[in-house]
C-alpha cells in the first residue's frame, strides 16, 4: 500500500511542517515515508505545496505527487483554487480549511467522485491559541478521515516538534479538529 498526500497553503502557514509531522508519525508506526515541499524563491504568503508519501514498502518514486489520495488545503483563501483538487484520485479526500459554508463551496467547485471534508481551522486556532495555526489543525482533520497513521504517533511527533505548553496546545488543536471536521 502507498498513499500520497498533497498539502496546499501559503508560505509561513506550516505546509512543510504538516507534511513532515505526518511523515514522522508514519515512521513511528514503522512505515516508509517521503515528505518534501515544492516552492521557489517566493516569500511569506506565496502559495506552497507539500507532499507526503506513506508506504508499507520502500518508495521508489522520486517526484512530486501528481495523483494524490488526499489533498489538504490549509489556507482558506486557496480552498476554491482550480489547483485544489487537481489530480485527486476518484474517491480521494479533499480536506479544506473553510470560513464559509462548506456545502455552498462544494457546489461551486462542482466536484464529482471526491469525498469532500471541511472545518474552520481559523476559528478553532483562534479559540485555543489566539492566532491562526493551521498546520496541526488540518493534520488532525486528515487523521480523522484516514487510518494512515496512528493518533498516538501523531501526538508524539507534535509534542516533540513543539515542546512544552505550545506542544500541548497543538495536540489539543489536532484533537478538536478531529471532532469538528465534517464530510459534505
Amino acid at each position: 500500500m502507498i498513499v500520497e498526500v498533497r498539502w496546499l497553503g501559503r508560505g509561513g502557514q506550516g505546509v512543510v511542517t504538516a507534511s513532515r509531522l505526518l511523515g514522522e508519525a508514519a515512521l513511528l508506526d514503522g512505515r516508509y515515508v517521503q515528505a518534501f515541499p515544492e516552492f521557489g524563491p517566493e516569500r511569506t504568503g506565496a502559495p506552497v505545496l507539500g507532499f507526503t508519501r506513506i508506504s508499507d514498502e520502500p518508495i521508489d518514486i522520486h517526484s512530486q505527487v501528481y495523483a494524490p489520495d488526499a489533498v489538504v488545503v490549509i489556507d482558506p483563501g486557496l480552498a476554491k483554487s482550480p489547483d485544489a483538487a487537481k489530480g485527486l484520485k476518484k474517491g480521494g479526500k479533499l480536506i479544506l480549511n473553510l470560513t464559509e459554508d462548506p456545502a455552498k463551496v462544494k457546489g461551486e467547485m462542482g466536484l464529482k467522485g471526491v469525498r469532500f471534508y471541511a472545518l474552520d481551522a481559523r476559528r478553532l486556532s483562534m479559540d485555543l491559541i489566539g492566532r491562526p495555526i493551521y498546520n496541526t489543525t488540518m493534520l488532525g482533520a486528515l487523521l480523522k478521515v484516514t487510518d494512515w497513521v496512528s493518533i498516538e504517533s501523531a501526538k508524539k511527533v507534535v509534542r516533540e516538534r513543539f515542546p512544552g505548553e505550545m506542544g500541548e496546545k497543538n495536540v489539543e488543536l489536532m484533537m478538536r479538529a478531529m471532532e469538528e471536521v465534517r464530510e459534505y
